[in-house]
């Protein structure tokens, strides 16, 4: 059928002509608003959606717009926004924690109950579609210049072997040496000492103290109350043999830097009741942790910054859905904050290199292979510009059997300027996995959202060239990758700048969600200071500019493990493909959860039959997405199935 252009779309070309008309006749401004209009009519024609896609903006309520830093979409097809306090100290100071529940399918929002500051807690995906979210925000950062009262770690005695013995906030520490007077800012336990006995002969041979960690500050503002060496604390306030059992020691107490600190709370959050669900914390504050579901179920989580803002020192812990419980891990291996970790077929982790901020240059930043029974770590070589991964990030390519994992971008540690225009690859089947340079970006980037697509392609979009979008160097691009060609394809570019504290989310409808953003300048000149961006961004890929889709009709919504399950549909003998896709939680670009599985099927008359796998480490416990595509690789709706 000839395409006709519609009214609106005949009025808009001739006034994009007689307005360039005009521009040229009127001057510079004329034509900028020339070019505009004409960019409007462009990008609005059916046949450079067709190649392009299509960018929108949501609509978003003022009651329900938040500093959104978090994303999970949950199996009721809705998505779960997660500002916590949103990287805003006064909304901290306030106990202002926000959490919004969008449903796409209605456009609809509701503002969720949020217990805790989640801000930059970690998440992950559990078998029976609650989300667990661990670890958040226990403090805000104070630079130097700011601090007023001296402070830093306490680290609290118990001597005594039969209990242990919880400190209110507000407890009192006296140096004996120094005399001076520390306040606690949080409760904490000092946990029973440990007997140690003679291995050979059983005799007793002394109590190792439990040691509790806490953050105390000078009860006064001043210099005066800084120290500068080692002392012993007496708790005030105990008496007789608590007095002698309890006891803190505290290095330096100062006017350093203070980092963010974590929180230990945990909770599930349940996508049917819409609320969070507190279970048990774990063992380690956390803020900016990595939690990576494991092949039986159960999550594991890694570094962070602690209660005092230290990253956490390879106390790595795994919660246990069925029991709402934390176990450390027998072995410590460190991490820097918000390690993209992958779990593997095999049951092994990825680490990818890719991480978002905290911990030094030269620990734990190297990429490998990391085996959870052994603690044994294989580092992988070949790694491009390794001194610019922090910010990076990192997808495994579609479909989740070739083991093929994509590293994309990346800056230097800290506020470093550098980023890096390099993608990198790497094949996990090889005998000796090595990473080579896959097809380049236009330019160095920082925090480049990244998302499988049912086609098996790649979206990425977005990012800034300097730290948090310094000196106006937010990207306004968007591209496709195909795995296949290792080729990226430019296609429509966003309206929104996007780089610290953003990201992508693959939607039910095939559409990518894009959010977030927390540039720390408004201005190319570094003088104006930034403002959160609260608009979230659809982007609808060319695939859904076509005539037709696929369609998955009825079937079942839970498939075994190794089995089989028919849908009907009318469009069986198009069917090309079958992906069975896991929903993201992202924050940081970072999104360890997200993973595309290839299905075998077979075509019956009215619908088309699929295999499950029965390698848990390839399909992890938990709800999916089920797509197919089509001959022109249109996907269908995903359609939910859990898989136990």
């Amino acid at each position: 059928m000839k395409y006709r252009p519609s009214r609106r779309t005949r009025r808009l070309a001739i006034g994009a002509a007689a307005v360039l008309v005009l521009a040229g006749m009127n001057g510079p401004a004329l034509y900028r608003f020339g070019t505009e209009k004409y960019h409007a009519y462009k990008i609005n024609r059916p046949e450079y959606k067709a190649k392009n896609g299509h960018w929108d903006q949501l609509g978003i309520p003022g009651d329900y717009q938040i500093n959104t830093i978090h994303a999970a979409l949950l199996h009721t097809g809705k998505v779960l926004l997660v500002a916590g306090s949103g990287n805003n100290a006064k909304m901290f100071d306030s106990k202002t924690f926000r959490t919004v529940l969008w449903d796409p399918q209605k456009d609809t929002y509701k503002n969720i109950d949020t217990p805790k500051d989640l801000f930059c807690a970690g998440h992950s995906q559990l078998p029976d579609g609650k989300l667990l979210v661990a670890g958040g925000t226990q403090r805000y950062e104070k630079l130097q210049g700011d601090i007023d009262k001296a402070g830093g770690l306490m680290i609290i005695h118990n001597e005594d072997p039969d209990a242990p013995k919880t400190f209110p906030a507000g407890t009192l520490f006296t140096g004996k040496k120094n005399g001076k007077t520390f306040r606690s800012k949080d409760p904490v336990v000092a946990p029973r000492a440990k007997k140690v006995f003679d291995k050979k002969t059983g005799r007793f041979l002394r109590n190792d103290p439990g040691l509790g960690r806490v953050y105390v500050e000078a009860r006064k503002a001043g210099k005066q109350y800084s120290t500068g060496t080692e002392d012993n604390y007496r708790v005030q306030g105990l008496k007789g043999a608590d007095a002698r059992n309890f006891y803190g020691m505290a290095q330096k107490l100062s006017f350093d830097k203070k980092d963010f600190q974590g929180i230990k709370d945990s909770f599930e959050f349940d996508p049917v009741a819409e609320r969070y669900i507190k279970v048990d914390p774990m063992n380690e504050a956390r803020w900016y942790p990595t939690l990576t579901t494991l092949e039986d179920g159960k999550i594991l989580s890694v570094s962070g910054l602690d209660e005092i803002g230290q990253v956490v020192p390879g106390k790595n812990e795994v919660y246990d859905p069925k029991t709402k419980t934390w176990t450390y891990l027998p072995d410590r291996r460190f991490f820097p904050t918000y390690p993209a970790l992958f779990l593997t077929r095999g049951g092994k982790i990825f680490y990818s290199g890719s991480n978002a901020g905290y911990g030094p240059a030269d620990k734990g930043r190297k990429p490998g292979l990391w085996d959870l029974k052994t603690n044994g770590f294989d580092p992988i070589p070949g790694m491009s510009d390794p001194k610019v991964l922090e910010t990076s990030m990192s997808v495994m390519l579609p479909p989740a059997q070739d083991q093929k994992f994509m590293v994309i971008g990346g800056g230097g540690v800290g506020e470093s300027e550098k980023s890096s225009e390099k993608t990198r690859l790497v094949d996990l089947t090889e005998k000796d996995p090595r990473f080579k340079d896959g097809a380049p970006l236009s330019e160095g980037t920082r925090y480049p959202g990244g998302s499988i697509l049912p086609d098996d392609s790649v979206f990425v979009s977005g990012g800034s060239g300097d730290y948090r979008g310094r000196g106006g160097s937010n990207i306004l691009k968007a591209q496709l990758y195909n795995a296949k060609t290792n080729k990226f394809r430019k296609v429509a570019d966003p309206e929104v700048g996007r780089n610290y504290h953003s990201g992508t989310l693959l939607l039910p409808d095939g559409r990518v969600m894009i959010f977030g953003s927390d540039s720390l300048y408004a201005d190319k000149d570094n003088t104006k200071p930034g403002v959160f961006e609260k608009r979230i961004e659809i982007y609808t890929p060319p695939y859904l500019y076509r005539d037709s889709r696929p369609k998955l009709e009825s079937g079942p919504d839970r498939i075994k493990r190794g089995g089989s399950a028919t849908f009907t549909t009318k469009h069986a003998s198009s069917i090309k493909t079958a992906r069975l896709m896991r929903p993201s939680a992202v924050t940081h670009v970072t999104d360890v959860d997200q993973r595309s599985v290839a299905l075998d099927f077979k075509k019956t008359k009215d619908g088309i039959t699929v295999a499950m796998p029965k390698d848990r480490t390839l399909v992890p416990a938990g709800w999916y997405m089920l797509f197919v595509t089509d001959d022109q690789g249109t996907p269908s709706k995903g359609v939910w199935v859990e898989v136990p």
